[in-house]
């Protein structure tokens, strides 16, 4: 057992990400349905996404094991060494079994640690990181893999100018632990949520117990991921917003004191009005909706990953995970890194 003598605080000990080979522009999109580069971008911040291989090797738990390699080495772990496995993903490769377990098979995990996935849409990353926080802390496990990782691309109406341009595939991934005594790593506050009364403004009732994809749902194309963009965005930016507030409350710390918000990367325009409404300056949102839209889980961690490889993020950086997703579900964290 952990010894719990003294404050258990977690640590992320290290971080991977793997983005599908294939590039989709909105140049290439204009070859498929009625739009163009300037309308997306204008209205997006999207210029190009990435799209998974359907012939295999990009599938959610291939890029999650690829991934998952880059962060045992930044972490200087094995794969033995990771006691738990929580996977983020509302594109599973399949219905049973669970992502997570063959994530742990994947990686030649042979010590048979507790696995599962969570289906909680664009939250699914920081939803993981704050249920693997209370693990953490209270000893019942020791090294986490947290994943979140998505392939959009087969969920999504293609012929749906509206939908198609915002979704690309992605994995993003950390490995938390705990931090040693003394060390500024430390997650200080956390929040989850959800309100099921906005359960209409974006879903895929087909496919599911009560209606199961029959022939006609093929033809009609009515199986795909279903959205009301307005409603989304009303909801979204006010969510993130209050998401900041209720953490930085918890943690008795102000906005002055985060040196990074990594966002939800849903729609540029959301991320500055959520900015607008808190007061932050664009300088200390981490965004890259601009090259791969929205991954869904995946969009934090690849964020993330990717502010702490160019160097912008570093070791004892205040940093706000901030998210929103179909559900509609939310939470945030606020960590030092």
């Amino acid at each position: 057992m952990t010894n719990l003598s003294h404050e258990v605080n977690t640590k992320i000990l290290g971080t991977g990400i793997y983005l599908p080979e294939k590039i989709m522009t909105n140049f290439d999109l204009e070859k498929i349905v009625d739009t163009n580069d300037q309308w997306i971008y204008e209205r997006t911040g999207i210029k190009s996404r990435r799209i998974s291989s359907t012939e295999g090797g990009e599938f959610p738990t291939d890029m999650a094991e690829k991934a998952s390699w880059k962060a045992l080495q930044a972490a200087g772990l094995e794969p033995n060494d990771i006691d738990m496995i929580i996977f983020a993903s509302v594109t599973p490769d399949q219905k049973l079994p669970n992502s997570a377990s063959l994530l742990q098979q994947k990686l030649g995990i042979t010590n048979k640690c507790a696995s599962l996935d969570i289906a909680v849409a664009c939250s699914g990353f920081v939803y993981g990181m704050n249920m693997a926080n209370s693990f953490i802390k209270t000893g019942m496990a020791k090294k986490i893999l947290v994943v979140g990782s998505e392939m959009l691309s087969t969920e999504v109406d293609w012929t749906d100018r509206s939908i198609c341009i915002l979704f690309g595939d992605g994995c993003g991934v950390a490995i938390v632990g705990q931090a040693e005594e003394g060390e500024a790593s430390k997650i200080h506050a956390t929040h989850l949520g959800s309100d099921g009364s906005g359960k209409e403004f974006f879903n895929q009732p087909v496919g599911g117990a009560i209606e199961p994809i029959t022939e006609t749902h093929l033809k009609e194309r009515t199986h795909f991921m279903r959205m009301k963009g307005g409603e989304m965005f009303k909801v979204a930016t006010r969510t993130l917003a209050d998401n900041a507030r209720v953490v930085l409350e918890r943690s008795g710390k102000t906005l002055d004191d985060v040196d990074w918000i990594v966002p939800h990367q849903a729609n540029i325009r959301i991320i500055e009005t959520t900015a607008k409404l808190l007061g932050a300056p664009m300088e200390k949102m981490i965004v890259n909706i601009q090259d791969y839209g929205n991954t869904s889980a995946a969009t934090v961690p690849i964020a993330f990953h990717e502010a702490i490889q160019d160097g912008r993020i570093k070791r004892g950086d205040l940093v706000l995970f901030d998210a929103f997703g179909a559900g509609l579900t939310f939470g945030a964290t606020l960590l030092t890194y």
